[in-house]
């Protein structure tokens, strides 16, 4: 299959969206031989916050020697960064062999009756045959929306199962109540797991232990991060410093007041892989924590002015940026360049950030759906900010960004984690550009 193929198949296979439930990937993963079931798992649910767990577990797995692949959503800048081993993104003509093969598989499901697997359900059943071909010693992997029903919970068991922050979202699939998406997202506890929740309200914690308890998991076996413990904290925008347990000032790469909770979360993780028998060594750990960098995650991609992206996308993650504004932000000018998606709760994100933005720039995410119009949601937001302009495009709306800030401002762009790889390259590109010019000069 060349790239012109694959991309062909990408996207025809995009036109089937969402569907819930696990008869089509049991099918298929059935008709490779059961990958999955040769693995060994972490696994994580929540609403916010898994992608980061995931990044500082696999990489101090991978840095304390443990082979370990990684299978994640939404990517940023290529397709292939859903699937990693050891940070490494799959080759593209081993990409491109497996989806040929794929294709062949799905081609003869459809013809024998079955539907034909969604873009996720082929995805994962791709990362399962890759990293078993590849004799992966662990596989750090995060659900898609939900649980119970996500694609990723064909698998028979899992050594640790994760619960990051859960909060309300997707809510016409998994419920319009914190403790039923709780319980949908509690659907990947399996027998003889340990497990390990973000220090969540009583009514969601309440939920997972009984879930876990009807799994057969003891209560020895389940770790509710301890915040009270994060001690010596100190909040920066480049390299932040804590302490829990016997972890002694720990630094942390990871941007957002929100990251030292989630980096408590996966010490917590580490803690129970060696607990499983995992040579998970301090050093390494310290070393993963402390170069650790997630794309679009309070992501600083310019500098005079400073130029931030992050993927709040909902209202919990809206409130989280909130926070963040707060600790590095408070006396700085901020532009906004904000494009969300039609079915996020856009209203209570417009409310938790609106009032630190000096102007706000909208913009509709590209080649998606689901976005919501530039000009529906500048007309939302002026209900509560009366500085609001709409961007034809995420060229024109960096450009009016960086002509509205001076050298001390700071450009922040959020709401959707779809459109912030394009407009990463697009900053990058102008700074490139930039650079060249003051050369020449």
């Amino acid at each position: 299959m060349t790239k012109k193929e694959a991309e062909a198949f990408i996207e025809e296979i995009n036109q089937y969206g969402i569907s819930p439930g696990l008869e089509n990937i049991r099918e298929l993963c059935r008709r490779l031989g059961d990958p999955q079931e040769q693995l060994s798992f972490v696994h994580i649910a929540g609403t916010n916050g898994k992608g980061s767990v995931l990044k500082l577990v696999s990489d101090a797995c991978k840095e304390s020697g443990i082979r370990t692949g990684c299978y994640l959503s939404p990517v940023l800048l290529e397709y292939r960064e859903r699937f990693q081993i050891n940070g490494r993104m799959i080759p593209r003509r081993k990409l491109y062999a497996y989806l040929e093969h794929l294709q062949r598989v799905c081609t003869e499901m459809v013809q024998e009756g079955w539907h034909h697997p969604t873009a996720f359900e082929m995805e994962t059943a791709l990362a399962f045959l890759y990293f078993k071909e590849e004799q992966c010693d662990l596989v750090v992997l995060e659900t898609g929306m939900g649980g119970d029903l996500d694609a990723t919970n064909i698998i028979s068991k899992a050594k640790v199962v994760v619960f990051t922050s859960i909060s309300m979202d997707h809510m016409a699939f998994l419920g319009n109540s914190l403790a039923k998406i709780a319980s949908r997202k509690a659907g990947i506890l399996k027998k003889g797991a340990k497990v390990v929740c973000y220090p969540s309200p009583d009514e969601v914690l309440d939920v997972l232990r009984q879930k876990a308890a009807e799994c057969g998991i003891s209560k020895k076996d389940i770790v509710v991060t301890d915040k009270t413990l994060l001690k010596q904290v100190k909040y920066r925008l480049k390299g932040q410093q804590f302490s829990y347990k016997e972890f002694d000032k720990m630094k942390l790469g990871l941007a957002g007041g929100y990251q030292i909770i989630n980096a408590a979360v996966a010490l917590d993780v580490l803690a129970a892989l060696k607990e499983l028998g995992y040579d998970i060594k301090e050093a390494a750990v310290r070393k993963a924590f402390e170069r650790a960098s997630w794309s679009g995650r309070m992501e600083v991609i310019g500098e005079k002015p400073t130029f931030i992206m992050d993927g709040a996308h909902n209202e919990d993650a809206a409130g989280q940026l909130a926070q963040s504004i707060e600790l590095y932000l408070k006396d700085k000018r901020i532009i906004y360049i904000m494009g969300v998606l039609r079915d996020k709760d856009h209203e209570s994100m417009i409310q938790k950030t609106c009032r630190y933005a000096s102007h706000i720039i909208t913009v509709k995410t590209p080649d998606n759906p689901r976005a919501m119009d530039a000009y529906e949601l500048a007309k939302e937001i002026s209900r509560y900010h009366g500085s609001v302009t709409t961007a034809d495009s995420l060229t024109e709306a960096v450009e009016m960004a960086y002509l509205l800030a001076d050298k001390d401002s700071v450009i922040l762009a959020f709401g959707s984690l779809s459109y912030l790889g394009a407009l990463k390259e697009i900053v990058l590109k102008r700074n490139e550009e930039k650079k060249k010019t003051m050369v020449k000069i």
